[in-house]
């Protein structure tokens, strides 16, 4: 049984701005890997496939308008990222972000594209793999990162709590925020919702 709340599921989802604002993939999820070898791929889509079971969404081999949706880069150095073909045409802004990722010393990045209604239609997940990412599990970063592109968190949604859990020595997802996320995805609650009543229909799925 979950302990978490409806002002809790309110949190989730409320930016540092103040804004309340929920998204959901609207398509099934294109996963691709660069920069690793081809047991750590088999783990990072293992981990999206997992969640996407969890939640009951679906996986493809292909995505009909963009090839592949989900895309996941390992690195040692953010300036690596601005030497990838076409990426700053995919993420907005990434020159400057990269320049702001640098001076914040910060070892991970997501961003986002939204569809016409809102939705989540691709998302990039950028891992510096610094001395700290270096020393956790593949299975460990894999899960983290997957988690955080299901939907559209708040910018302070893990500040003070991981989405993650120990089971001895692995790692799993918090018992909260898988049932969570499972109650996002009732094909009964909206893919985009930006009013707080929005936590209540969520709080109201959780068991």
């Amino acid at each position: 049984m979950t302990s978490l709340t409806a002002s809790d599921v309110e949190a989730f989802f409320t930016r540092s701005t103040g804004e309340y604002l929920f998204a959901r993939w609207g398509r099934p999820i294109v996963p691709i890997v660069f920069g690793t070898d081809d047991a750590t791929l088999a783990t990072v889509k293992g981990a999206v496939e997992a969640l996407a079971t969890l939640t009951g969404h679906q996986m493809a081999e292909t995505d009909p308008e963009l090839g592949v949706n989900l895309m996941v880069f390992f690195f040692r150095d953010w300036d690596e990222l601005l030497a990838v073909p076409d990426l700053g045409r995919m993420v907005d802004g990434l020159a400057d972000t990269v320049e702001r990722l640098k001076r914040a010393q910060a070892n991970q990045y997501r961003a986002f594209r939204f569809d016409a209604h809102g939705a989540i239609k691709a998302a990039f997940v950028f891992v510096r793999m610094d001395d700290a990412m270096s020393a956790l599990p593949a299975a460990d970063i894999a899960l983290m990162q997957a988690v955080q592109v299901m939907v559209l968190w708040s910018d302070m949604a893990f500040n003070t709590r991981s989405p993650l859990a120990r089971a001895g020595d692995t790692a799993v997802l918090h018992p909260d925020i898988a049932a969570l996320l499972a109650a996002c995805y009732d094909r009964v609650l909206p893919v985009v919702a930006r009013d707080p009543s929005h936590a209540l229909r969520v709080a109201a799925r959780l068991i």
